[in-house]
Order: C-alpha cells, then structure tokens, then sequence
C-alpha cells in the first residue's frame, strides 16, 4: 500500500467559501461523498442552493469592481499564482490523495501526472499576468487630424468556472489561472460526484493570501447549483467542461443574455494506425489512453483504426495489454486501473457493453464488472465498424473500439464521421503522411506518435460537438478579457 502520512490523508471541510469565509449551505444541505472504490461513505459536501450561489456571486462582483483584486498589478497577481503553485506541490500529496479516493483512480496518476500540471499550469500563466498589452495602429488622419489608434486588455468580470469529476484538479487550475491571471474573480462548482480536491484547492488559494471573494466556492447539485450560477445576472462568463447536452442548455441560456461562453464537450477520438507504425510503440501507447483513469478522460483515444495488414498482430498485443492490467485499489502500488466513479457511471458503461454485443461488435476481452466491491469494470476491447454505437458515442469508461481501414482516404473519413473534434492520433513512421493527416482531420488537436494531456502553453479546444471557445494556452488567456479600442484625434 502507499505509505502516506496522516496529513497526506486529510478530507477538506465540506463547507462553501464565500468572500472569504467557509460555512454550511444557508438551507444546511448537504450531500454524501461516496469512495467508489469501496462503496462507503467518507463524509459530505454542503448543497448550495440558489441563495447560496447569490452571495458567492455578489462577493465576486464586489471584489471585481471595488475590492483589492481590482487594484492590484498583473505583477502582484502573478506572484499571488506563483505562490498557489508552490502550495500546490507542498500539499502533491493530499491532492492525489483526495483525488484517488474521490474518484477511484490509481494515485499514481494524479500525483505523477494531473497535480504537477495544475501546479505548471499556475506557473506558467503567472507569468502572464503582466504581460496581457493591446495593439497600435498606425492609420490616416481623420477629418484633417492626426489620430492615435490603440486598443486595451481588459478583464471580463465574474466568471463561472464548472469543472468535472474526471480530473478536477487539473481542470480547476485550467480555468482558474487563465482566468485570474487576467485579474478576473471567480465563482468555481466542481461536480458533485468528485468535489474534495477542489475545496482543497479552495483552501490553498485562501493560504496564498487572494484577496477574499476573488475565488469562491460552491458545491452542490448541478441541476440546483449549476442551474442558478450559469442563470445569474451577475456572471460576465460561463466556462463549463462536461456533457454536450449540459453544454448545449448552458448556451441555450447563456444566448438568453449573452453571456460569454467557453464549452469543453467530450469527444470519441480516433486513433489511426497507418502499415508503417511502430507496433511495439503503439501496443504499448494506445492502451493508455483507452484505459487512463478508467477511461474517463474527454480526449480517450477509444476508437483506434488499424490497418487491415497489421490488425490481427496488433489486435493480439492490445488484448494482451489489456488482459495484464491490474484492476483495484487505488492506492496498492502495483494496480494500474481504479474503480468508475459512480454506480451510475457503472451502468452507464455496462449498458454501452450490451449495446456493443446487441449491435454485432465483436467482445474481444472484458466487458464486465468486476466481482468485489466497488464499482469496478474490466478493461474491455471490442472488434466492430464505426457505425457501432460504442463507435460513435462517448462512453467515458474503459471500452475500446478497433476498426480496420485500408487505405488512408477510408482512415481519415472514419476518423472524421464522428459529430466530436476534440483529439486525434496519428502513428505512423511517414512524416509526409503524418502532415497530411494533420491538415485534414477535423480536430481540437492532433498527436503524432504519442498520446497525452495538453500543456499549459498549448490552446485547448474542440470543434463540432466537442465544443466552442479556448482555454490554455495564449488564446485561453485572451479568452478571458475585453478587447476596447480607443481613438484619440489631436
């Protein structure tokens, strides 16, 4: 077992932080915290109500407009996240801890992976934060007179920032630094079904000293919670990752009053295996992202198209990849897949399994629940085409699809008969038909060779049903700001 200290063990209080105090839901609500690897309950989380979410959005608004926030440098705001990110590494272990009991994953991952880049990813936009200038312009006089053209960064107010349960963490830290870095507040919900380490989150961002009422907090039920912070008139922006149905009524209501929106949707994303690909890399590569967190990650490489002449080897090497992974607790250093995070997920993923088999997709391995507590599933792989439903819909659990093709034409119209665009990949040892591939495959972003999380610097974003908006990257950051232009004629 992993060997942690007492402190590495510690569970958040279960309370809302509003302008910079933590207390219960005004109503006393609360919700269960559930460990899905055992099935028990570890405490709760309080269950904002409307009124609730009226005060952390007030707190925002006040601190935005009069409060310290709003005065302080981007050099200032940038030493305030830079001290975030050294917590944040201090406390590497509580984090994965809460994270791996939260949702059921392998510790392993969050404190090797997620963690360190929410830590980079406040770093790196620290050094951001005084560095957002406009742009000059050198146009003729108007009416006779000299003019001066200029334009200014400015940041866009309150946001509301919605994460998921897959990988809070990370995602928090996505949509906090970009958005604090501008000189933003903040009002964060995580999910319900995985809230404990972003109130510890929560807590850091209170021991580096932000000014209360920039970051606050609330959790709860999104149809109650959610619904009442994405319908305030008070929110300048709504920055959501989740469910595209979710995503859609979240736009529904923002066009409702034109509140500015940054939706992460999902995808089904392909993997293409071209004849010359490394089979050693990519036996080893593409079980990661199927299996990754149980395969609860929006960019999941679930559908991998292998070329007919090399499918029946590789298909071996995949069975026998996934046939070797060690499914259980999260915190026994040699298992490599953790439990789903619900029981509803569970069902969720069982029900994409019979519909697979229902439709004639081809069980290659898995496809059921384990036999022991906890909602745990096998690591299952299927043989089908792409008109499968398991093909085509997200099933954020670990199933993959593998599909032959026969000649790049076909490879890239399967890759791309999806309604998603988030991520691709592409394995093949041909750089020319690797850039070929890159400049026709409709996604967000494309690897080449390997699989893995997006950094900081890069843009994050998805076309189609994958979603509308940036975050990360220079664009993220952009997208947290006004852009006013200024003329001033002599």
């Amino acid at each position: 077992m992993t060997d942690l200290s007492d402190s590495a063990r510690r569970l958040p209080p279960g309370h809302l932080f509003i302008a910079g105090q933590w207390r219960p839901a005004e109503k006393g609500a609360s919700l269960p915290v559930i460990n899905p690897s055992t099935e028990q309950v570890l405490g709760t989380i309080a269950a904002a109500s409307a009124s609730d979410i009226d005060a952390a959005v007030r707190a925002a608004r006040e601190q935005f407009e009069t409060g310290e926030w709003s005065r302080l440098s981007g050099e200032d705001r940038g030493r305030l996240l830079w001290r975030l990110a050294d917590l944040i590494e201090a406390n590497r272990e509580n984090l994965a801890f809460l994270e791996a009991t939260d949702i059921g994953r392998p510790y392993f991952e969050p404190y090797e992976f997620e963690v360190p880049l929410a830590a980079s990813t406040f770093r790196h936009f620290a050094g951001w934060a005084d560095k957002l200038t406009g742009q000059t312009f050198a146009l003729p006089d108007f009416a006779g007179r000299p003019r001066h053209s200029y334009t200014l960064r400015h940041p866009i107010g309150v946001v509301a920032a919605i994460t998921p349960w897959n990988a809070p963490t990370m995602i928090a830290s996505w949509k906090l630094a970009t958005a604090l870095a501008a000189g933003n507040t903040v009002v964060i919900k995580p999910a319900e079904d995985a809230s404990l380490s972003t109130v510890r989150l929560v807590q850091l961002i209170e021991e580096a000293g932000f000014p209360p009422g920039t970051v606050n907090l609330v959790t709860g039920i999104g149809a109650v919670a959610g619904e009442a912070l994405i319908r305030h008139s008070g929110v300048d922006k709504i920055s959501f990752t989740g469910s595209p149905g979710v995503g859609r009524h979240i736009a529904s209501i923002a066009g409702q009053s034109l509140t500015k929106v940054a939706l992460e949707l999902g995808g089904k994303s392909p993997q293409i295996v071209r004849a010359d690909a490394d089979l050693d890399l990519v036996a080893s590569g593409a079980p990661i992202s199927f299996f990754a967190n149980q395969g609860q990650t929006c960019a999941s490489g679930s559908r991998l198209l292998v070329h007919r002449s090399i499918a029946e080897d590789l298909t071996e090497r995949l069975v026998a990849a996934a046939r070797s992974i060690k499914v259980g607790d999260p915190f026994d250093p040699t298992t490599q897949m953790g439990a789903l995070v619900s029981a509803k997920q569970l069902e969720r993923v069982a029900g994409y399994v019979q519909k697979g088999l229902s439709e004639g997709g081809k069980l290659l391995t898995g496809g059921s629940r384990l036999d022991a507590p906890g909602y745990f599933f096998a690591p299952t792989l299927f043989g089908g085409h792409n008109d499968l439903a398991i093909a085509r819909e997200e099933i954020f659990g670990p199933v993959g699809t593998i599909i032959t093709f026969d000649t790049d034409e076909e490879a890239l119209r399967l890759a791309n008969a999806t309604d998603y665009g988030l991520t691709s990949v592409v394995w093949t040892q041909d750089l020319a038909a690797a850039n070929a591939y890159v400049q026709k495959l409709k996604a967000g972003s494309v690897w080449v060779n390997a699989w893995g999380p997006p950094h900081p610097s890069l843009p994050w974003l998805g076309v189609k049903t994958s979603g509308l908006g940036e975050e990360l990257g220079r664009s993220g950051l952009l997208a947290n700001t006004v852009e006013k232009t200024v003329s001033i004629v002599a």
